[in-house]
């Protein structure tokens, strides 16, 4: 069982914990490959949401070598390890920001993409996240969001954990999971379009929505 209140990343030993598992977890990288596979052309400027220790973000500049990225995060431990993995490159901007709040002022950009991670929001934190998303890209702009999802059943989530490797009582506390159907219906209410579970793996799913038409202040 989730509580709201709950949110363990601040701790060193809990992220540090998550990353020795993370290259584990199955099927992440197919995940990852279509997530890539969705973004635009030519990209500018990428932001990363909850970038962890900069491991997607790392991806996507090098899918996408002209552009520069910002990347946003609250654990101390990640944002230390998201600076050595970048550092001596001009061409990322380390963030420190707790996405309980709204997004600060950042510019605009042509991708935002997020790696399970907004999943530790409560779900009116969530919506809210979107829609400032949407207020972040520029026309033609696509968000990514490879993410935890909740099952659709108790037996689904049960077969979840089992592939895990994951007992039921040491699921994370910080997890507020939230169904695939309801999270895409949000997008498509704010505004994006083209907005699908791009693919899936049990929990694991890519939600992806574009910004269309006129740019952002229109």
């Amino acid at each position: 069982m989730t509580n709201p209140h709950i949110n363990e990343w601040r701790s060193a030993e809990h992220a540090a914990g998550y990353l020795v598992r993370a290259d584990s977890v199955p099927h992440r990288a197919a995940g990852e490959a279509t997530l890539l596979d969705e973004l635009p052309a030519r990209i500018t400027r990428v932001l990363d949401i909850g970038c962890g220790d900069g491991r997607l973000l790392d991806l996507v500049l090098a899918e996408r070598p002209g552009a520069a990225g910002v990347a946003l995060d609250f654990s101390p431990h990640m944002l230390d390890l998201t600076r050595k993995r970048f550092a001596g490159s001009s061409r990322v901007d380390v963030v420190a920001h707790d996405l309980d709040a709204p997004l600060p002022s950042l510019g605009t950009f042509d991708a935002v993409v997020s790696s399970f991670a907004i999943h530790h929001l409560v779900h009116e934190r969530k919506r809210q996240l979107y829609e400032e998303v949407w207020r972040l890209l520029d026309g033609g702009g696509v968000f990514c969001n490879l993410e935890h999802v909740a099952s659709a059943s108790a037996y689904g989530h049960g077969r979840f954990l089992e592939a895990m490797g994951t007992a039921p009582e040491d699921e994370d506390p910080s997890n507020k999971l939230l169904d695939v159907e309801t999270q895409l219906e949000w997008l498509r209410d704010i505004g994006f379009s083209d907005v699908d579970c791009y693919w899936k793996w049990r929990e694991l799913a890519l939600l992806v929505g574009r910004r269309t038409g006129a740019a952002v202040g229109s």
